[in-house]
């Protein structure tokens, strides 16, 4: 199976690496190590895991064959620092390293594109993201600390300069001067006075995980972001919202689940209450213009609630959009390119492995049914 290829996900790491382990919940391995998951327990993903396997595989090799020898994407915004970071995290999902694995050399190449696009106030950007400056930065922030300790030495020496300037970008746009509905949010810009749901779940995701990898991230921040998540919540309903706790719900509740998650919020009675609404509607969320993001935000946060929540969204997912794969290895729509479709499909479909410290969850979560 494609996620035990390698020994372990950390093999290529430089010393720096040493505080990313320490740090992280422990990551599996091989199939044959004690701490691999076992898959098998997983209903709905060995269901559907043969396919699964297959379609991941060829998304992968149709990003392999797309990629330009810069690193970028022969795609709408397929020079964007996000689009990048979103295949190379595709890559890491399945346990691919920048050192190990059929797409080292593509891994690399997502690396060193978005090193060589920092401006001088930190922005990860080379002007192919749009309006949607803070969207590519906070996905590259992300990626970034992902996959910091698993490179070279010189690699990691970069890295850990542009992480850094990366971070405290972030940190000053959520600082910036907000009304008392947006503080503690991020929106398109670093200086933008306003914010919503869908950018501050990546920014909340880069800055938890930078924070995890041991940066400066005050505990302040995070406390802010999640206030500001929740400010976005109707806790009856079970809803999340963009600018407020109604609009755009079938594409962000799974984003404001997942945030609550990942910063251990876990086992509130609201937080089920959007799980059931995420079973509701999630069909609604098909041709939508954010489909591919809104699928991905409820993968993971399914995951995150786990027992019959994760299993009815699963098999729903799988059986859906696996059959909708292009011959070409590629998930595509007409808004945002196959570069960015693919990436996030693979991103859904390999929440189970947790090859990324992203994914990680509470595993008591399967305890409830």
């Amino acid at each position: 199976m494609f996620f035990h290829r390698f020994p372990s996900i950390f093999s290529a790491a430089s010393a720096a690496s040493l505080l990313l382990v320490a740090l992280l919940p422990a990551i599996p391995a091989t199939a044959q190590d004690s701490g691999a998951p076992d898959l098998t327990t997983d209903n709905a993903f060995s269901r559907h895991q043969s396919a699964v396997e297959r379609s991941v595989d060829k998304a992968l090799a149709f990003l392999a064959d797309f990629q330009e020898a810069d690193g970028t994407f022969i795609d709408e915004y397929g020079q964007s620092t996000g689009v990048v970071a979103l295949a190379g995290m595709a890559y890491l999902s399945v346990g691919d390293t920048p050192g190990l694995g059929p797409h080292s050399e593509n891994l690399n190449r997502c690396i060193d594109y978005i090193l060589n696009h920092q401006n001088s106030n930190g922005l990860l950007d080379n002007g192919g993201s749009g309006h949607g400056l803070m969207y590519a930065h906070n996905i590259a922030t992300l990626f970034l600390s992902e996959v910091s300790g698993m490179v070279d030495p010189e690699r990691q020496e970069r890295l850990e300069k542009v992480l850094s300037k990366s971070v405290s970008l972030i940190l000053a746009a959520q600082a910036v001067p907000k009304q008392e509905n947006h503080r503690g949010g991020w929106r398109y810009k670093p200086d933008s006075r306003d914010s919503d749901l869908s950018c501050s779940g990546w920014a909340l995701m880069a800055l938890r995980s930078s924070k995890l990898n041991g940066a400066r991230v005050p505990d302040e921040a995070i406390d802010e972001a999640v206030a500001y998540v929740l400010s976005k919540h109707a806790p009856k309903e079970g809803r999340f919202g963009y600018t407020d706790p109604w609009s755009h719900s079938e594409t962000l509740t799974g984003c404001g689940l997942l945030c609550l998650e990942l910063c251990g919020l876990h086992g509130s009675e609201s937080h089920y209450t959007a799980g059931e609404y995420i079973l509701k509607t999630y069909e609604r969320i098909v041709g939508n213009a954010h489909e591919f993001y809104a699928n991905y935000y409820n993968a993971q946060a399914m995951f995150q609630l786990g027992g019959r929540y994760w299993e009815e969204y699963a098999n729903w997912m799988y059986e859906h959009y696996i059959p909708r794969q292009n011959a070409d290895g590629s998930w595509s729509n007409s808004r945002n390119g196959r570069a960015y479709g693919t990436s996030m499909m693979v991103l859904a479909f390999t929440v189970p492995y947790r090859q990324l410290p992203i994914y990680q969850r509470d595993e008591t979560v399967d305890e409830v049914e």
